[in-house]
């Protein structure tokens, strides 16, 4: 097993965890942060996000995970839906949220629970719903399953059953 995958399972496995995610659409595109460690390919495509720390808000922990895998400066919107990801070892609550950009520059973000050489987050890039579903389901997101189109994406609401 890679280091990437040992250091995925090490931070964040075998536990419950809670994430905030941003649905981000630019010109019909959607922002993408792809990472290895995650699933039986190396390879995992879902929108930017990441875990709140403790005394900090989802909001908080939105614009901050943002700024770190993206570089963009955003204003959190709604919560559109919940996402109980399951896929062992890992088990996290997803609050997806629609996002708008403020500021700041696209760019490759990091991972800082990870050192420099072993970083999980090797492309972002704004992808559009044709392009995220030629991947094999197992390497995006399960709420690309749910849809057929990125029109459906941003009406996806309450909890997403299994």
């Amino acid at each position: 097993m890679d280091i990437a995958r040992e250091e995925v399972k090490r931070l964040y496995g075998n536990r419950l965890r809670l994430r905030v995610c941003g649905l981000c659409l630019i010109d019909g595109k959607l922002l993408m942060v792809r990472h290895r460690g995650i699933g039986p390919t190396d390879t995992f495509w879902c929108p930017p996000g990441g875990g709140p720390q403790y005394g900090e808000t989802a909001y908080e922990a939105l614009v901050r995970e943002f700024q770190e895998e993206t570089g963009l400066d955003i204003e959190v919107g709604e919560l559109q839906f919940v996402n109980e990801f399951m896929q062992t070892p890992l088990h996290a609550m997803e609050l997806f949220f629609d996002v708008r950009i403020v500021g700041g520059h696209l760019r490759q973000g990091f991972d800082p629970e990870m050192d420099a050489e072993n970083q999980i987050i090797t492309e972002v890039r704004l992808m559009t719903f044709e392009e995220i579903k030629k991947y094999p389901e197992n390497e995006v997101h399960r709420m690309f399953r749910l849809c057929q189109s990125m029109e459906e994406v941003f009406h996806l609401k309450g909890y997403l059953k299994q």
